[in-house]
């Protein structure tokens, strides 16, 4: 079976059960990460993984060096993102299963990223970590071992993604819906931990990330998540952001899960802080 949204850990359990059996390709992604502490997640992947998991990390895997725009998580090239998926034993008929332990804010990422360059059997683990260990299915421990290489080859659908320029050039009449993936009191710029400005792009509404899964990282049922999206209206472009392109994944997962589509900007309110505080001429860095 081809998965291309969501697997529940009892079907990633049979995956894993054929893969053993030589009937299956399937690579799993371990997305754990840590803004506040980036080795974090290899640690814990370290002390405990899916069995056969590969370790993604949002910072040398998942995103490009960072310059003065683009945000704090670029968004990779093509040619980055093959090199990550093929080192990762990812080819064109791998299924792949992507997980974290914080709601999909990460394994979102490494999904859209997966969808964005021509990969559309990538899903993501319902409950993630946790609830795989809490389903009672075993755990392996250490680093990864050696996987033979994939032949991944990246074909990037830029449409999906606008850059501070589109955005920008039509803050009068845009011909999109910006949504803001941050928490609200982000946006409403009443506190701002991360980026040097407070407040929101122009014309943003605000449908924070956290609010499409429960409090133990499982999705939440397509009923509530239509209600959740109904006050943008179905025929509306929608554009998402967070602060670097990240978070804002899980709002694209959950407006694919209800069927309706969504694009991203990917350097997000970091980027659009970086224009702000460094207006772009023809000699600025890129």
């Amino acid at each position: 079976m081809n998965y291309q949204s969501l697997v529940e850990a009892s079907e990633l359990a049979l995956l894993l059960a054929q893969r053993a059996q030589g009937s299956d390709q399937i690579v799993i992604l371990d997305c754990r990460y840590d803004l506040a502490d980036t080795g974090a997640g290899k640690r814990a992947f370290l002390d405990g993984h899916i069995p056969g998991a590969r370790y993604a990390s949002l910072h040398r895997d998942l995103s490009a060096p960072c310059a003065r725009y683009g945000g704090r998580h670029p968004f990779p090239t093509a040619q980055q993102f093959s090199e990550f998926a093929r080192g990762a034993g990812i080819s064109a008929e791998t299924q792949v299963v992507v997980y974290d332990d914080q709601r999909f804010a990460f394994a979102a990422r490494a999904w859209w990223l997966l969808r964005h360059f021509g990969h559309e059997s990538v899903a993501i683990l319902n409950g993630g970590f946790s609830g795989w260990k809490t389903a009672g299915f075993d755990i392996e421990t250490g680093v990864a071992i050696p996987t033979a290489t994939g032949s991944f080859s990246a074909t990037a659908n830029n449409d999906e993604l606008l850059h501070y320029e589109d955005i920008y050039t039509h803050l009068e009449n845009p011909p999109w819906q910006l949504v803001d993936a941050r928490d609200s009191k982000r946006y409403l710029g009443n506190e701002e931990p991360i980026d040097p400005i407070a407040g929101h792009i122009p014309g943003a509404v605000n449908k924070p990330w956290q609010c499409v899964t429960d409090d133990n990282g499982y999705v939440k049922p397509l009923p509530a998540l239509k209600e959740h999206w109904q006050s943008i209206p179905a025929d509306d472009d929608i554009v998402c952001y967070c602060g670097s392109g990240v978070t804002a994944c899980v709002n694209l997962f959950s407006l694919q899960l209800i069927g309706r589509k969504g694009r991203l900007y990917p350097g997000s309110w970091s980027d659009w802080c970086a224009h702000i505080l460094y207006p772009r001429t023809e000699s600025s860095d890129t």
